[in-house]
């Protein structure tokens, strides 16, 4: 383990986009070129696709960072034997630098709590390790952690459950929150972790006193430096530290006092200091640029799109669709994580399935195209001979043929079939 006095790195989300790369070489580059990284599976421990998780990250590394990354694979502290379990925890224990990332927090805090992972991540730190918890492992960092899926997902009531508190060792008394300015909802606020601001006003009230929200916006990391008087914000959005009313906001190249992160004083003359109401306000939804901006652009076009459907201009619809898909594709590489695309592609198949449905409630042959007006016409005439007036009867009827409608009148009227129909 080399001596780099420990670190730990806090990321609201983009562990393996390209909006990480640097920093993962920059976090890495003081273990030297023979630095042994692991990444630990445990939060998607529970899904079917855990091992495309595990072979993405390792792609990732070696392709992008040009590094080594094991997997320390610890899926279930019910279900897994118990040599792979200690063959995992040895693999944690040789390493330099430990990622963990996607899953489900609740989930991963259940089996790291019937193991030794929480102690050995604590050791990792402590003997000079970087430790780096992206999206729901950032959740369970600090004290408390937010129970996203059971509450967003399943509806149930708002509550905290117990976090690992690693964070504690270090005097930080925090409850992070990553994915702070997430704008997946598009119409509706999933800032906060997806709990939009009402929700969060009201747990925040149930945190325990002194306890502090940290606040990581999508593609955006907290480099928290133990040993040291700072911690530091890089990537493309911002870091919110919430405690008492007051909110500070530190952007990409800030740092961030350890006394201001634990409590000890009411911070930084230099740095931003908000009340917390106005960050709540709605003029903030979506506040970091890359979303705000992707989703005015987003919502423009599918305004034009529904004008185009209404005005019945079917070629309009569709070359807006197509630049709608083309922008969100774009999207999707620049930022490389599909959940981020997600409320995006949900409107584009809304407008798509309005297209659809517009064709289908169309005639779909000549026949059925010509009938209304066919039958209008058919019944002026009947009109006309009633009146006697068989010339100008004998000339409807002889428009019609000339457009290839052969009107044959019978006992029971006049009907007509298109020339060449049998």
């Amino acid at each position: 383990m080399a001596d780099t006095g420990g670190t730990i790195v806090l990321m609201g989300s983009g562990e393996l986009t390209g909006t990480m790369v640097e920093l993962h070489k920059s976090l890495l580059r003081p273990y030297g070129p023979s630095a042994q990284a692991a990444f630990l599976d445990t939060p998607a421990g529970f899904q079917l696709n855990v091992d495309q998780i595990a072979q993405k990250a390792g792609a990732y590394f070696r392709q992008r960072i040009n590094r080594t990354l094991q997997v320390a694979s610890f899926r279930s502290a019910v279900d897994q034997d118990a040599l792979s379990c200690e063959q995992a925890f040895e693999t944690l224990r040789r390493a330099d630098y430990v990622l963990i990332g996607p899953g489900s927090p609740t989930y991963a805090l259940e089996q790291w709590r019937r193991s030794p992972v929480p102690e050995l991540l604590a050791e990792h730190v402590e003997k000079g390790g970087c430790l780096v918890a992206a999206s729901a492992a950032a959740l369970t960092m600090g004290r408390l952690t937010l129970p996203v899926y059971e509450i967003y997902k399943v509806g149930q009531p708002l509550h905290w459950v117990d976090g690992l508190n690693i964070l504690k060792r270090w005097g930080l008394d925090l409850v992070v929150l990553p994915h702070w300015n997430n704008a997946e909802g598009g119409n509706h606020d999933t800032r906060y972790c997806f709990m939009g601001a009402p929700r969060l006003e009201l747990l925040e009230k149930l945190m325990p006193p002194g306890s502090q929200l940290l606040g990581l916006d999508e593609h955006t990391a907290l480099i928290v430096h133990p040993a040291r008087s700072y911690a530091a914000v890089q990537g493309v959005g911002t870091v919110t530290l919430r405690r008492a009313g007051r909110e500070w906001v530190f952007e990409k190249g800030d740092r961030v006092p350890l006394s201001l992160l634990r409590g000890e004083a009411a911070g930084d003359p230099a740095v931003a200091d908000r009340d917390s109401s106005k960050s709540r306000s709605p003029s903030r939804f979506g506040d970091n640029q890359v979303s705000k901006n992707m989703w005015d652009k987003l919502h423009a076009m599918a305004g034009a799109i529904r004008t185009a459907l209404n005005d019945g201009a079917d070629r309009a619809v569709a070359g807006g669709l197509l630049e709608m898909e083309r922008f969100i594709w774009q999207v999707m590489v620049e930022l490389e994580e599909e959940d981020s695309v997600g409320a995006a592609r949900e409107i584009f198949r809304e407008l798509l399935a309005s297209l659809l449905t517009r064709f289908a409630a169309r005639p779909h042959d000549r026949e059925s195209c010509l009938r209304p007006l066919v039958d209008a016409l058919l019944s002026l005439r009947e009109q006309l001979r009633a009146q006697k007036k068989w010339g100008a009867a004998d000339a409807v009827r002889d428009c019609l043929a000339q457009s290839g409608v052969v009107v044959e009148d019978t006992s029971e009227g006049a009907r007509w079939s298109l020339a060449g129909d049998p």
